[in-house]
């Protein structure tokens, strides 16, 4: 059984990083997908893609993906770029483009 163990990253729907703090532990998927005949929704008889387990640190995951016997994988979180700005920037006399109407 294979697991996939992250640090999911903000949404483009949230300002606040709400969510993002916690380490998740996640199954990949062993069954492919097939399209019901009847509505055509995507359906699979595997459950464990549902599943999505969550830990403070990479560690506690990593244990229990050890205890219970599963191979897993470490996605490392890419650092944000935090690039300053400020409102009186738009009207700077060394712009590169004029600022106009």
């Amino acid at each position: 059984m294979e697991v996939r163990i992250f640090k999911p990253t903000k949404t483009a729907m949230q300002s606040g990083r709400g969510k993002t703090r916690d380490w998740i532990l996640e199954f990949e998927p062993t069954d492919a997908g097939r399209p019901d005949a009847l509505m055509g929704w995507v359906g699979s008889a595997d459950t464990r893609k549902q599943v999505q387990l969550s830990f403070d640190t990479a560690e506690e995951a990593i244990s229990y993906a050890e205890k219970h016997g599963y191979a897993y994988t470490v996605e490392k979180p890419k650092d944000r770029q935090i690039k300053p700005k400020a409102y009186a920037d738009n009207f700077a006399n060394g712009r590169k483009r004029p600022w106009t109407h």
